[in-house]
């Protein structure tokens, strides 16, 4: 759910934009929140005045807000997390963009998440779908794996936070916007450092073609203008082509696309023949319970994920659980004929 513990109500600048949805991203960039969430936002926030006959959301309330998320549920049969989702949405748009307060807000109805047990490999399965796996997809998906990243974390890193001395990489501004450090597999760094030189070749030639340089974090490229172009804050998985900034506008080197690397792994998955729903996210959940199955301790696991807190680590101990079958079937005591 929206917080409105990011920054103080009465330090926000005043809104700029005259347009709503100029307004929406005006506030969700000012709040540094990621381009996806802005993306999302912006999904809900138009849908919900479309469907309300394009009225402004000042002449609207609760009534109508519950008339929407109820269409969405009954009717759409949206998921309990898309529906939290479009309601964070319109809690932002009330509460940050127009400042409006109204009791209403607190009462409107929040589905119960539903807790899955997530989808996860074998050792025997990952080692098939990695070995059918090359080329810059292939060092992605076994980096993923390795460290149990998120796929926008690996696709984001710099070429400054990979720490071969150390055998560390360091993730910046993961999910929550933390810093944190994960291992450097000893396996994968001859296939890194080859990524590495063909990101240093596309540098090289950004450079003599006088490209503007990569996307920088917050405000470090008004107070650093050319570290952009600089060399260590080069991605280490950049993109083969140049694409335009969304929010800037301007015609740059971005990292790979994610579509990419999923593509690639479900297609892995079904030419080994692999029955389970893999995503490239499933690697993540597979090092966790890997890890956890070596005797790495939950704390350490913790850390290593990035999770805030560690139950949210512990499915992974309900996971083990069942691939160990700890319990034995009452099935497996009886005689039967056959």
């Amino acid at each position: 759910m929206y917080s409105i513990n990011k920054t103080d109500k009465s330090r926000r600048p005043p809104l700029t934009s005259v347009r709503l949805l100029d307004q929406v991203r005006e506030r969700l960039r000012y709040m540094h929140y990621s381009l996806r969430t802005e993306k999302t936002y912006v999904f809900w926030i138009r849908w919900f005045i479309r469907w309300n006959g394009l009225r402004h959301p000042r002449d609207l309330g609760g009534k109508e807000v519950e008339a929407f998320l109820s269409m969405l549920a009954n009717v759409r049969q949206v998921s309990p997390s898309t529906h939290r989702q479009a309601l964070s949405a319109l809690l932002f748009l009330y509460k940050v963009v127009l400042d409006i307060e109204l009791p209403w807000m607190e009462q409107i109805g929040r589905p119960k998440p539903i807790k899955r047990i997530p989808v996860v490999l074998t050792t025997d399965e990952v080692t098939q779908i990695l070995r059918s796996m090359n080329g810059v997809t292939g060092v992605l998906a076994r980096l993923i794996y390795g460290t149990g990243m998120r796929l926008r974390e690996a696709l984001a890193l710099r070429v400054k936070d990979v720490d071969f001395g150390r055998d560390i990489i360091i993730v910046r501004e993961g999910k929550g916007g933390k810093d944190l450090v994960v291992m450097l597999p000893g396996s994968i760094k001859s296939a890194l450092r080859e990524q590495i030189a063909y990101s240093r070749a596309l540098w090289d030639a950004d450079r003599l073609a006088d490209l503007p340089g990569v996307e920088l974090p917050f405000a470090l490229a008004s107070k650093y203008p050319r570290a952009g172009q600089s060399w260590p804050w080069q991605w280490v998985f950049p993109s083969p082509t140049l694409s335009i900034d969304p929010r800037s506008g301007i015609r740059r080197r971005h990292y790979l696309f994610p579509e990419r690397l999923q593509r690639a792994v479900k297609a892995a998955a079904r030419l080994v023949g692999i029955p389970k729903h893999v995503t490239v996210h499933t690697f993540r959940h597979s090092f966790a319970t890997h890890v956890l199955q070596r005797g790495t301790d939950i704390r350490t696991v913790q850390e290593l994920l990035g999770h805030s807190d560690v139950s949210t680590t512990m499915i992974y101990t309900h996971v083990l659980k069942l691939a160990a079958g700890s319990t034995p079937s009452p099935l497996d005591a009886l005689v039967l004929g056959v």
